[in-house]
Protein backbone atom coordinates (compact mmCIF):
# COMPACT_ATOMS: atom_id res chain seq x y z
CA UNK A 1 0.00 0.00 0.00
CA UNK A 2 1.28 3.12 -1.11
CA UNK A 3 1.30 6.04 0.47
CA UNK A 4 -1.76 7.80 -0.72
CA UNK A 5 -3.53 4.66 -0.61
CA UNK A 6 -2.63 4.85 2.97
CA UNK A 7 -3.86 8.61 3.43
CA UNK A 8 -7.00 7.49 1.91
CA UNK A 9 -7.96 4.65 3.91
CA UNK A 10 -7.69 6.75 7.25
CA UNK A 11 -9.36 9.50 5.82
CA UNK A 12 -12.15 6.68 4.97
CA UNK A 13 -12.50 6.08 8.61
CA UNK A 14 -12.28 9.46 9.94
CA UNK A 15 -14.98 9.89 7.59
CA UNK A 16 -13.67 12.80 5.20
CA UNK A 17 -14.05 12.93 1.78
CA UNK A 18 -10.36 14.81 1.17
CA UNK A 19 -7.64 16.16 3.04
CA UNK A 20 -5.91 19.64 2.28
CA UNK A 21 -1.50 19.60 2.96
CA UNK A 22 -0.24 22.37 3.38
CA UNK A 23 3.14 21.37 5.74
CA UNK A 24 6.10 21.46 3.41
CA UNK A 25 7.33 17.90 4.94
CA UNK A 26 3.88 16.49 4.73
CA UNK A 27 3.61 17.37 0.98
CA UNK A 28 6.78 16.25 0.22
CA UNK A 29 6.63 12.83 1.89
CA UNK A 30 3.11 12.44 -0.17
CA UNK A 31 4.16 14.17 -3.70
CA UNK A 32 7.99 14.49 -3.90
CA UNK A 33 7.70 18.23 -4.24
CA UNK A 34 10.44 20.02 -3.17
CA UNK A 35 9.57 23.68 -3.52
CA UNK A 36 7.39 24.01 -0.31
CA UNK A 37 4.37 26.25 -1.75
CA UNK A 38 1.14 25.06 -2.24
CA UNK A 39 -1.44 22.53 -1.56
CA UNK A 40 -1.92 19.15 -1.88
CA UNK A 41 -5.20 18.20 -2.26
CA UNK A 42 -5.89 14.07 -1.85
CA UNK A 43 -9.59 12.95 -2.66
CA UNK A 44 -11.17 9.66 -3.05
CA UNK A 45 -10.19 9.09 -6.08
CA UNK A 46 -7.85 12.31 -7.04
CA UNK A 47 -4.71 13.36 -6.16
CA UNK A 48 -4.00 17.25 -7.40
CA UNK A 49 -1.38 19.59 -6.16
CA UNK A 50 -1.28 23.18 -6.36
CA UNK A 51 0.97 25.45 -6.79
CA UNK A 52 1.97 29.22 -8.16
CA UNK A 53 3.54 30.15 -11.06
CA UNK A 54 7.19 30.18 -10.31
CA UNK A 55 7.28 26.10 -8.82
CA UNK A 56 5.02 25.30 -11.66
CA UNK A 57 7.73 23.56 -14.16
CA UNK A 58 9.19 22.07 -10.86
CA UNK A 59 5.76 20.42 -9.46
CA UNK A 60 5.58 19.01 -13.19
CA UNK A 61 9.05 17.36 -12.72
CA UNK A 62 9.44 16.11 -9.38
CA UNK A 63 5.29 15.24 -8.92
CA UNK A 64 4.48 13.31 -12.50
CA UNK A 65 1.70 11.14 -10.73
CA UNK A 66 -0.17 14.19 -9.62
CA UNK A 67 -2.04 16.75 -11.39
CA UNK A 68 -0.63 19.80 -10.89
CA UNK A 69 -3.14 23.05 -10.68
CA UNK A 70 -2.11 26.47 -10.60
CA UNK A 71 -3.21 28.47 -8.24
CA UNK A 72 -1.49 32.10 -7.47
CA UNK A 73 -4.01 33.69 -5.21
CA UNK A 74 -4.31 30.54 -2.53
CA UNK A 75 -7.16 32.65 -0.28
CA UNK A 76 -9.40 32.93 -3.87
CA UNK A 77 -8.32 30.39 -5.89
CA UNK A 78 -7.69 27.59 -3.50
CA UNK A 79 -11.19 28.00 -2.35
CA UNK A 80 -12.45 28.15 -5.77
CA UNK A 81 -10.78 24.80 -7.11
CA UNK A 82 -12.09 23.01 -4.02
CA UNK A 83 -15.72 24.32 -4.16
CA UNK A 84 -15.42 22.73 -7.44
CA UNK A 85 -14.37 19.25 -6.58
CA UNK A 86 -18.43 18.73 -5.37
CA UNK A 87 -16.79 17.58 -1.74
CA UNK A 88 -18.70 18.55 1.89
CA UNK A 89 -15.73 17.11 3.94
CA UNK A 90 -12.26 18.59 4.28
CA UNK A 91 -9.68 17.53 6.76
CA UNK A 92 -6.36 20.11 7.34
CA UNK A 93 -3.55 19.76 9.60
CA UNK A 94 -4.83 21.31 12.72
CA UNK A 95 -1.09 21.55 14.24
CA UNK A 96 0.38 23.55 11.43
CA UNK A 97 -2.28 25.78 9.52
CA UNK A 98 -2.73 28.98 10.69
CA UNK A 99 -5.90 30.95 12.66
CA UNK A 100 -5.90 33.56 9.31
CA UNK A 101 -5.18 30.26 6.74
CA UNK A 102 -8.14 28.78 8.52
CA UNK A 103 -10.34 31.72 9.31
CA UNK A 104 -9.62 32.68 4.73
CA UNK A 105 -10.73 29.22 3.92
CA UNK A 106 -13.76 28.67 6.33
CA UNK A 107 -14.89 32.11 4.93
CA UNK A 108 -14.61 31.40 1.14
CA UNK A 109 -15.89 27.91 1.11
CA UNK A 110 -19.46 27.05 1.09
CA UNK A 111 -20.91 24.30 1.82
CA UNK A 112 -17.55 22.68 3.14
CA UNK A 113 -16.88 22.17 6.67
CA UNK A 114 -13.27 21.60 7.65
CA UNK A 115 -12.19 19.30 9.88
CA UNK A 116 -8.99 17.93 11.68
CA UNK A 117 -7.23 15.59 10.22
CA UNK A 118 -5.66 14.35 13.84
CA UNK A 119 -2.42 13.89 13.04
CA UNK A 120 -3.11 11.42 10.45
CA UNK A 121 -0.27 12.40 7.72
CA UNK A 122 2.35 12.20 11.36
CA UNK A 123 1.38 8.83 11.65
CA UNK A 124 1.67 7.42 8.79
CA UNK A 125 5.62 9.33 8.56
CA UNK A 126 6.57 7.41 11.43
CA UNK A 127 7.10 4.01 10.03
CA UNK A 128 9.91 4.21 7.36
CA UNK A 129 10.65 2.69 4.33
CA UNK A 130 13.65 1.30 2.91
CA UNK A 131 14.55 4.50 0.98
CA UNK A 132 13.96 6.58 4.38
CA UNK A 133 16.22 4.25 5.85
CA UNK A 134 18.55 4.61 3.46
CA UNK A 135 18.82 8.45 3.70
CA UNK A 136 18.94 8.71 7.54
CA UNK A 137 21.77 6.37 7.50
CA UNK A 138 23.44 8.27 5.03
CA UNK A 139 23.15 11.43 7.02
CA UNK A 140 23.97 9.79 10.21
CA UNK A 141 27.07 8.47 8.46
CA UNK A 142 28.19 11.99 7.12
CA UNK A 143 27.67 13.68 10.76
CA UNK A 144 29.64 10.72 12.29
CA UNK A 145 32.51 11.91 9.92
CA UNK A 146 32.03 15.15 10.45
CA UNK A 147 32.22 14.93 13.98
CA UNK A 148 35.37 12.64 13.89
CA UNK A 149 37.07 15.36 12.08
CA UNK A 150 35.78 17.99 14.80
CA UNK A 151 37.01 15.75 17.44
CA UNK A 152 40.47 16.17 16.81
CA UNK A 153 40.71 20.03 17.18
CA UNK A 154 38.90 19.42 20.57
CA UNK A 155 41.13 20.82 23.05
CA UNK A 156 41.96 23.99 25.70
CA UNK A 157 41.50 27.28 24.12
CA UNK A 158 39.08 26.35 21.35
CA UNK A 159 36.02 28.21 21.84
CA UNK A 160 32.98 26.11 21.86
CA UNK A 161 31.35 28.43 18.90
CA UNK A 162 34.52 27.26 16.67
CA UNK A 163 33.46 23.80 17.25
CA UNK A 164 30.04 24.48 16.22
CA UNK A 165 31.27 26.56 12.51
CA UNK A 166 33.88 23.67 12.09
CA UNK A 167 30.96 21.46 12.03
CA UNK A 168 28.91 22.55 9.87
CA UNK A 169 31.45 23.98 7.33
CA UNK A 170 32.67 20.22 7.04
CA UNK A 171 28.99 18.83 6.46
CA UNK A 172 28.06 21.45 3.81
CA UNK A 173 31.39 21.19 2.05
CA UNK A 174 30.48 16.82 1.92
CA UNK A 175 27.39 17.82 0.06
CA UNK A 176 24.57 17.93 3.30
CA UNK A 177 22.01 20.68 2.57
CA UNK A 178 21.93 21.94 6.42
CA UNK A 179 21.72 21.27 9.91
CA UNK A 180 18.81 19.66 11.47
CA UNK A 181 18.72 21.77 14.42
CA UNK A 182 20.86 24.63 15.64
CA UNK A 183 24.07 22.18 17.09
CA UNK A 184 24.64 22.25 20.76
CA UNK A 185 28.23 22.51 22.12
CA UNK A 186 28.17 23.30 25.96
CA UNK A 187 31.69 23.17 28.08
CA UNK A 188 32.70 22.76 31.56
CA UNK A 189 29.97 23.69 33.99
CA UNK A 190 27.78 24.68 30.58
CA UNK A 191 27.32 21.03 29.69
CA UNK A 192 24.95 20.92 32.45
CA UNK A 193 22.77 22.89 29.61
CA UNK A 194 21.08 20.21 27.92
CA UNK A 195 20.39 22.35 24.97
CA UNK A 196 22.83 24.81 25.93
CA UNK A 197 23.74 27.03 22.50
CA UNK A 198 27.56 27.11 21.73
CA UNK A 199 29.19 30.65 22.78
CA UNK A 200 32.68 32.02 22.79
CA UNK A 201 33.82 30.22 25.81
CA UNK A 202 36.38 28.45 25.78
CA UNK A 203 37.19 24.94 26.64
CA UNK A 204 39.37 24.19 29.70
CA UNK A 205 41.17 21.30 30.88
CA UNK A 206 39.06 19.27 33.08
CA UNK A 207 35.81 20.39 31.01
CA UNK A 208 33.02 17.95 29.45
CA UNK A 209 32.55 18.78 26.37
CA UNK A 210 28.80 18.02 24.95
CA UNK A 211 28.08 17.83 21.23
CA UNK A 212 24.81 17.47 19.92
CA UNK A 213 24.15 18.04 16.23
CA UNK A 214 22.42 16.51 12.98
CA UNK A 215 22.96 16.81 9.43
CA UNK A 216 19.65 16.83 7.10
CA UNK A 217 20.80 14.62 3.51
CA UNK A 218 17.74 14.67 1.02
CA UNK A 219 15.60 15.90 2.86
CA UNK A 220 16.40 13.80 6.18
CA UNK A 221 17.67 14.39 9.60
CA UNK A 222 20.37 12.34 11.42
CA UNK A 223 20.73 13.36 15.13
CA UNK A 224 23.81 11.59 17.48
CA UNK A 225 25.69 13.39 20.85
CA UNK A 226 28.80 12.68 22.01
CA UNK A 227 30.19 13.90 25.27
CA UNK A 228 33.93 14.01 25.66
CA UNK A 229 36.33 14.61 28.50
CA UNK A 230 39.58 16.87 28.33
CA UNK A 231 42.47 16.95 30.55
CA UNK A 232 42.51 15.36 33.75
CA UNK A 233 38.36 14.95 35.05
CA UNK A 234 37.46 13.95 38.70
CA UNK A 235 36.18 11.25 39.65
CA UNK A 236 31.91 12.51 40.20
CA UNK A 237 32.41 13.31 36.27
CA UNK A 238 33.84 9.74 35.84
CA UNK A 239 31.22 8.31 37.64
CA UNK A 240 28.31 10.39 35.73
CA UNK A 241 29.55 9.47 32.31
CA UNK A 242 29.85 5.45 33.23
CA UNK A 243 26.24 5.61 34.50
CA UNK A 244 24.57 7.87 31.71
CA UNK A 245 26.77 4.84 29.74
CA UNK A 246 25.23 2.14 31.19
CA UNK A 247 21.97 3.55 30.98
CA UNK A 248 21.95 3.93 27.28
CA UNK A 249 23.60 0.43 26.59
CA UNK A 250 20.86 -1.25 28.91
CA UNK A 251 17.59 0.69 26.95
CA UNK A 252 19.81 -0.78 23.27
CA UNK A 253 19.63 -4.09 24.76
CA UNK A 254 15.88 -4.09 25.65
CA UNK A 255 14.20 -2.14 23.00
CA UNK A 256 12.37 -3.78 20.31
CA UNK A 257 9.06 -3.33 18.38
CA UNK A 258 5.62 -3.89 20.47
CA UNK A 259 7.13 -2.18 23.87
CA UNK A 260 5.71 1.94 24.03
CA UNK A 261 7.85 4.16 24.18
CA UNK A 262 7.11 4.97 27.60
CA UNK A 263 8.32 1.03 28.17
CA UNK A 264 11.42 2.30 26.17
CA UNK A 265 12.13 5.04 28.88
CA UNK A 266 12.26 3.41 31.49
CA UNK A 267 14.86 1.39 30.62
CA UNK A 268 17.34 3.62 30.73
CA UNK A 269 15.45 5.98 33.61
CA UNK A 270 15.45 2.71 35.85
CA UNK A 271 19.06 2.92 36.01
CA UNK A 272 19.76 6.51 36.64
CA UNK A 273 17.11 6.48 39.21
CA UNK A 274 19.25 3.32 40.57
CA UNK A 275 22.87 4.88 40.52
CA UNK A 276 20.54 8.25 42.67
CA UNK A 277 21.04 10.61 39.86
CA UNK A 278 16.85 10.22 38.84
CA UNK A 279 16.11 13.97 39.67
CA UNK A 280 19.09 15.29 36.82
CA UNK A 281 17.52 12.92 33.90
CA UNK A 282 14.04 15.53 33.36
CA UNK A 283 13.90 15.04 29.55
CA UNK A 284 12.15 11.94 27.85
CA UNK A 285 14.61 9.29 26.62
CA UNK A 286 14.24 10.18 22.75
CA UNK A 287 11.90 11.18 19.90
CA UNK A 288 11.69 9.75 16.34
CA UNK A 289 13.04 11.11 13.37
CA UNK A 290 12.72 11.71 10.09
CA UNK A 291 11.35 14.37 7.61
CA UNK A 292 11.53 16.60 10.86
CA UNK A 293 14.18 16.32 13.92
CA UNK A 294 11.16 15.34 16.32
CA UNK A 295 8.37 13.34 14.78
CA UNK A 296 6.50 10.11 15.83
CA UNK A 297 6.85 8.38 17.74
CA UNK A 298 7.32 9.73 21.01
CA UNK A 299 9.74 8.15 23.41
CA UNK A 300 8.94 9.27 27.19
CA UNK A 301 6.78 8.87 29.77
CA UNK A 302 3.86 9.68 27.62
CA UNK A 303 4.48 7.89 24.75
CA UNK A 304 1.77 4.96 24.50
CA UNK A 305 1.43 3.71 22.28
CA UNK A 306 3.41 0.29 20.98
CA UNK A 307 6.63 0.90 19.01
CA UNK A 308 6.01 -0.46 15.08
CA UNK A 309 8.84 -1.84 13.23
CA UNK A 310 10.79 0.46 10.94
CA UNK A 311 9.93 3.09 13.27
CA UNK A 312 13.37 5.77 13.63
CA UNK A 313 13.98 6.96 16.97
CA UNK A 314 17.05 8.46 19.38
CA UNK A 315 18.17 6.93 22.65
CA UNK A 316 19.49 9.64 24.59
CA UNK A 317 20.01 10.08 28.20
CA UNK A 318 22.19 12.05 30.05
CA UNK A 319 22.62 13.34 33.72
CA UNK A 320 22.96 17.26 33.93
CA UNK A 321 24.34 18.72 37.34
CA UNK A 322 24.31 22.61 38.00
CA UNK A 323 27.96 23.30 39.32
CA UNK A 324 29.73 20.30 37.93
CA UNK A 325 28.45 19.82 34.37
CA UNK A 326 26.28 16.87 32.33
CA UNK A 327 26.67 14.32 30.00
CA UNK A 328 24.67 13.23 27.16
CA UNK A 329 25.15 10.43 24.99
CA UNK A 330 22.60 9.66 22.18
CA UNK A 331 22.54 7.20 19.07
CA UNK A 332 19.84 6.88 16.24
CA UNK A 333 17.89 3.59 16.03
CA UNK A 334 15.72 1.36 13.48
CA UNK A 335 13.34 -0.04 15.51
CA UNK A 336 12.95 -3.73 14.69
CA UNK A 337 10.83 -6.89 16.05
CA UNK A 338 13.54 -8.52 17.65
CA UNK A 339 15.87 -5.61 18.96
CA UNK A 340 17.25 -3.07 17.10
CA UNK A 341 19.39 -2.04 14.34
CA UNK A 342 21.80 1.23 15.29
CA UNK A 343 22.62 3.47 12.63
CA UNK A 344 25.70 4.75 14.86
CA UNK A 345 29.03 3.52 14.95
CA UNK A 346 30.88 6.13 16.64
CA UNK A 347 32.73 5.25 19.84
CA UNK A 348 31.38 6.26 22.94
CA UNK A 349 33.39 4.64 25.48
CA UNK A 350 34.59 7.52 27.82
CA UNK A 351 37.32 9.40 26.15
CA UNK A 352 39.89 12.13 27.54
CA UNK A 353 41.35 14.49 24.88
Amino acid sequence: MNRTEKLRKGLEALHIEAALIFEPHNIYYMTGFKGGEGCAVITKDKAYLTTDFRYIEQAQKESPDWEIVRVDNPSKDLSGFIEGLGIKYVGFEEEFVSFSTYTNLKGSMKGIELVPLNGLIEDIRRVKDEEEIKNIAKAQSLAEEALTYVKSMIRPGITERQLALELEFYIKKKGASGLSFDTIVASGLRSSLPHGQPTDKAVEEGDFVTIDFGIIWDWYCSDMTRTYAVGKISDKQREIYDVVLEAQLTALEGTKAGMTGADVDKLARDVIEKHGYGEYFGHGLGHGVGLQIHELPMVNRRGTKPLQENSIITCEPGIYIPGLGGVRIEDILVVKDNGILNLTHIGKKLEIL
